[in-house]
């Protein structure tokens, strides 16, 4: 199969036009910045559009001009604040209308589905997050 690059504002803009009707979408997120639930070009994500958002969920925003997929961490009426689990510091912000959908699993490359889960341990783990994912990068992304 071929595989076929395309820039984010074009594929991801189709994506929130296929979320906007009521179907759902998968795609393979790149970076490394949902590490290490979500890996650089290996997983894929299935995305749809919910009716409300929580903290913990996985979503795909559009903000400041440009894609973002990591987890919500804080809700303050319509104002969200994003964080990526593989980021240790610096966060965005956005609102529940720049939400274009919602994680509702994580697919690896060997067909497993899982659900994303809210990610409470990992987020209390916030002050020791640098060690577990520098072993992680260390170790396990090379495999």
């Amino acid at each position: 199969m071929d595989k076929r690059i395309i820039p984010n504002d074009i594929l991801l803009g189709e994506v929130a036009t296929v979320l906007r009707e009521g179907h759902e979408a998968v795609i393979t997120p790149t970076g490394n910045s949902m590490l290490p639930f979500i890996r650089n070009g290996k997983d894929r994500v299935v995305l749809r559009r919910m009716d409300g958002v929580d903290v913990g969920d996985m979503v795909l925003v559009r903000t400041g001009g440009r894609y973002i997929l990591h987890r919500i961490i804080a809700i303050d009426g319509e104002a969200l604040t994003l964080m990526g689990d593989g980021n240790l510091r610096g966060t965005e912000h956005c609102t529940t209308a720049d939400v274009i959908g919602t994680v509702t699993e994580i697919i690896r490359p060997d067909g497993r589905r899982r659900a994303p889960g809210k990610g409470r341990v990992w987020r209390a783990l916030r002050p020791v997050r640098r060690y577990i994912l520098a072993v992680y990068r260390r170790t396990l992304l090379k495999l």
